[in-house]
């Protein structure tokens, strides 16, 4: 097992972002073992850090979004890929803006910030997951799919919706093919994309200096292809920024058939699964310590009732309009698998609570909603708001330590399909509380679209009437 590495001394590097067009500065800093890749927003109050993790991706429309309460940052998957590439564990990420410069549209500018730096090796082991068992997900017409192996290699091909441009590249993944045969590779968009991309504000800061446009069977660009596979190669330095999100080095041989920032994102959160089984074995088996003196009490769920008074870390979040991770949700609800809607919290705002929830193909339903062609049904986002709801409750200390009884739904309307490899966002605003009653409105959207909502209402009552 080899060591982690950081860098041994901070860089900057000045220019726009793709899709945003701002003027930004980013530097790259070392960082303590076990701290991971972490990027910082220096323009926001309080210099709020995000951690590049699955858990934090918020979008996947062309590029990876990552956010934790009222800080985001877009494009990471270049930057990402770069530290991937270089082998590198820990560093922090500075901008003062909301996306990293794009450079020319691949990482080599990333690459010479990083030899610039020099590498720096550190005294913790590197832990390196590799994958047990064969993982596939598919969306549309993009197939991605991981196997035992005992390396890290891409095995790719690339194409748009017509077949044009068909490309296909097989590699294994290190530091010397990082360098030479991955990360020149640019970003390429279609001719007739670009209105559309163009109309949206997309591509504010795009143009020939930073991407590739094919038109026709032509290709524009201000100098000759940098590889004879430049395209495919690019989706390939995609799935490494994506998969860096994992926060831990990969062995598996991946194949991916015209992926997608999603599907990418959507492998990730499965393999992640697949690394917290060992651990949920673990948990399952071991029963948990009975305080001394206390009676055993009868317990509902999972057998992991609520406790009684709130952790600080909890207190704290609420109070402070933090963010709630997993584990932290599901010592406030007492949903457990299939049936929690809840992944984690990102924001805490007074009155409102805005929540994730990863759509993953596994879900159970999609087994009969429908077969061949998958749609979260709506009434599994009612839930999600519902619970959502029962946070925003929960979280006075008065009612801690109770469960929230959905009674009622109104005003509920369903407008598009969500479908596997969506980021559903739940957004939940109190509007009434009296006593043990509440009512809440919530509204679930996908890449900032709403696809559902309703007003809900729900009762509050002592876990233990349910013993």
């Amino acid at each position: 097992m080899s060591q982690q590495q950081t860098l041994r001394q901070s860089v900057s590097y000045s220019g726009v972002g793709l899709h945003s067009g701002n003027r930004v500065t980013m530097s790259f800093h070392p960082a303590p073992p076990n701290t991971g890749i972490r990027f910082r927003r220096v323009d926001l109050e309080g210099k709020p850090e995000i951690e590049a993790r699955v858990e934090n991706v918020s979008q996947t429309n062309r590029s990876t979004t990552i956010a934790k309460g009222h800080a985001k940052i877009q494009t990471v998957e270049h930057v990402l890929a770069t530290f991937t590439g270089f082998e590198i564990d820990n560093a922090f990420i500075e901008l003062d803006a909301n996306e990293p410069p794009i450079g020319d549209g691949s990482s080599r500018e990333y690459c010479k910030l990083i030899e610039a730096a020099g590498i720096a090796p550190q005294n913790e082991k590197r832990e390196i997951y590799k994958v047990t068992t064969p993982l596939q997900f598919e969306s549309g017409e993009s197939m991605i799919s991981i196997f035992p192996h005992d390396k890290f290699k891409i095995s790719c091909t690339s194409s748009d919706k017509s077949g044009r441009f068909s490309q296909f590249f097989s590699i294994e993944i290190n530091a010397e093919t990082w360098r030479h045969d991955i990360a020149h590779a640019r970003t390429f968009c279609f001719f007739e994309e670009i209105e559309y991309l163009i109309k949206n504000g997309l591509i504010k800061g795009g143009s020939l200096e930073n991407a590739v446009v094919i038109r026709d069977d032509a290709v524009l660009t201000t100098e000759p292809l940098r590889y004879p596979e430049e395209f495919v190669r690019h989706k390939i330095l995609d799935i490494i920024g994506d998969l860096t999100l994992l926060g831990k080095p990969l062995l598996g041989h991946i194949v991916a058939v015209r992926p997608s920032h999603s599907t990418n994102c959507e492998l990730a959160r499965m393999i992640q699964q697949q690394m917290r089984k060992p651990l949920v074995a673990m948990q399952t088996f071991t029963p948990p310590p009975t305080p001394p003196s206390a009676e055993p009490k009868k317990q509902v769920g999972d057998g992991k009732a609520p406790p009684t008074s709130a952790p600080k870390e909890l207190i704290d979040a609420f109070q402070q309009g933090g963010s709630l991770d997993n584990m932290q949700v599901m010592s406030i609800l007492p949903h457990r698998y299939p049936f929690l809607m809840v992944d984690k919290v990102t924001k805490i705002e007074g009155n409102k609570v805005t929540a994730i929830k990863n759509v993953s193909i596994n879900e159970p339903y999609f087994q009969g909603h429908f077969p061949g062609h998958p749609i979260m049904p709506g009434v599994m986002q009612l839930e999600a708001i519902a619970q959502v709801a029962g946070i925003q409750m929960l979280k006075q200390a008065e009612n801690w330590g109770k469960l929230a009884y959905f009674m009622a739904a109104e005003s509920v309307k369903w407008r598009k399909p969500v479908r596997p490899g969506d980021t559903l966002t739940i957004e939940v605003e109190l509007t009434k509380s009296r006593g043990k009653i509440g009512k809440a409105k919530g509204i679930c959207s996908v890449d900032g679209e709403p696809v559902s909502e309703a007003e809900v209402t729900f009762m509050l009552i002592d876990s233990g009437a349910m013993s």
